[in-house]
């Protein structure tokens, strides 16, 4: 474990739980260490961001930083409780693999999802990561961003070579953003495991933000091209619903044409 990392979440905590501002010999005592130990962790805290200073009585307090990242986790909760009806919609009318994604960084992380029952089906589980670039619900979330080279470099640093069909160069990848927002959905074609290919579609909240994807994923066999837009109008279809149970209503200028394709789910697909 480590001590001074453990230390000073403890010291942040601590804060929080005294109501008041704090003084370096509060630290000190409550935690049995020296003087000189605690103000390198209050001021550490300050740096970071988790406490400010008061001039002049020099103690010291929490930031609303907690609040702000509690207030995110408790969303993300909210939104996939909300969603998931949505999802399992979905899987029940077409069978494949559905998940819902968010993106953190350079990569999505998979916050909830269905199985397919099917003895082919793609794998994915709740938790894990992905790299934004090489997956559709990363891409849909990076569309929806409608970045310049630019912030796509500064987001994604280096494009490293999952499979041989990986888009490595930023020039195509801001190609293919375009073309995602243009039609409304995006498309892996086994640029992040071989064999597995997949959709996604953002989500949006009330205020117009994309805070997750739909995302579907399907074994390269069972994805030609007709079987591919049939999906897309699923999948599409279904994230205007989950944007409306969020409160979405009329898109932003910046926002994918959920609008645009508004079928509904059709009954169980017949696979090969």
């Amino acid at each position: 474990m480590d001590s001074t990392l453990a230390k000073g979440l403890a010291t942040i905590e601590w804060m929080v739980r005294q109501q008041r501002d704090c003084r370096v010999i509060d630290v000190a005592e409550a935690f049995g260490i020296g003087r000189s130990n605690a103000h390198r962790t209050l001021q550490t805290l300050v740096a970071c961001g988790w406490a400010v200073q008061d001039p002049v009585s020099s103690a010291y307090r929490p930031t609303l930083r907690l609040f702000e990242l509690g207030s995110l986790v408790a969303d993300a909760s909210d939104m996939t409780t909300l969603l998931r009806p949505h999802l399992s919609q979905l899987a029940e009318a077409t069978g494949e693999t559905i998940h819902l994604a968010a993106l953190d960084g350079a990569e999505i992380i998979y916050l909830d999802k269905f199985d397919s029952p099917l003895p082919v089906a793609a794998y994915s589980r709740i938790g894990g990561r992905a790299p934004a670039y090489c997956v559709a619900s990363g891409k849909a979330l990076l569309a929806a961003m409608r970045p310049d080279e630019a912030a796509l470099r500064e987001r994604l640093g280096t494009l490293l070579a999952h499979t041989p069909n990986s888009i490595l160069d930023f020039d195509v990848l801001c190609s293919e953003l375009a073309r995602t927002h243009a039609r409304g959905y995006a498309m892996n074609r086994e640029e992040w495991r071989l064999g597995v290919c997949g959709l996604g579609v953002p989500v949006f909240n009330a205020r117009g933000e994309a805070v997750a994807a739909l995302g579907m994923s399907v074994p390269s066999i069972r994805f030609t091209r007709t079987q591919a837009r049939e999906l897309a109008e699923q999948v599409m279809a279904c994230a205007r619903d989950a944007s409306s149970t969020l409160g979405y209503r009329h898109a932003p200028a910046s926002a994918m044409r959920l609008q645009s394709v508004t079928p509904t789910l059709s009954k169980r697909r017949q696979d090969p």
